[in-house]
């Protein structure tokens, strides 16, 4: 977490010092607290031990590749938000990184401003980059979403079906909330990229990630997310569902 001056610490790894200088710079520029790493191991040392508020991260490093230490932060249970930042621009390359559980991928050159905004943008989905401030507007009609027997409770973080408790990545709760939010509506690919993610990308990462939400909800259930075939995603309670109730 930030220390007592309240800025965001952010982690810029890439084994290029003109690009971490320039990132650096950026960043501190617009009020961010900024360390930065050459390597994927002391990246991944500094980031267990200085918990940083959010991770820049190259993807081609000479010994443990982005790809990778994001895979090793996820599986050790650390959420801390990532923004790949690569000369890779393949889509398999932004998909592979974003469903590894990165928070954004933007690719070289390019602007340092845009980075900052994504950086900015990043920090406000996620549950670290929220203030006290930002949770007081929440009140408790709104922080607790219900829909059949899925409850969504956004300021403990926490989702139930059928009373058992749902263990869901950052991301896959962001997407969670959001259906649950407009529920019966149809929501667009791109609708759900733009408020979800913050960006527009690959429409494969939609689709892996609402098989991830099913793999999670089905077994407690009947469906309840439905594809509306060339259009896009909606939560609803089947018929069996509302039978059952």
């Amino acid at each position: 977490m930030s220390d007592q001056t309240d800025k965001p610490r952010v982690l810029v790894v890439d084994d290029e010092r003109n690009i971490r200088d320039l990132v650096g710079v950026a960043l501190r520029f617009h009020g961010f607290e900024v360390v930065s790493a050459s390597r994927g191991y002391e990246a991944l040392e500094l980031a267990r031990s200085g918990a940083p508020d959010l991770l820049v991260l190259d993807v081609m490093l000479p010994d443990l590749d982005g790809f990778e230490l994001c895979r090793r932060l996820r599986a050790q249970g650390d959420d801390v938000p990532v923004i790949f930042l690569t000369a890779r621009d393949a889509p398999a390359d932004t998909v592979h990184g974003l469903t590894l559980g990165g928070d954004d991928y933007v690719t070289k050159p390019f602007l340092v401003e845009a980075l900052v905004a994504r950086a900015r943008a990043v920090l406000r989905r996620s549950r670290r980059g929220g203030s006290s401030a930002d949770a007081a507007l929440v009140t408790a009609d709104q922080a607790v979403l219900t829909v059949s027997d899925l409850e969504l409770d956004e300021t403990r973080w926490e989702v139930r079906r059928g009373g058992a408790p749902v263990e869901l990545s950052p991301t896959e709760f962001r997407l969670l909330a959001f259906l649950m939010r407009h529920p019966g509506q149809v929501l667009t690919k791109a609708q759900l990229l733009e408020n979800v993610w913050g960006f527009g990308t690959q429409s494969q990462v939609v689709e892996t990630y609402i098989s991830y939400l099913r793999r999670k909800l089905d077994p407690l259930g009947p469906p309840l997310i439905h594809t509306q075939r060339g259009v896009g995603y909606a939560l609803r309670p089947s018929p069996a569902a509302d039978a059952e109730r």
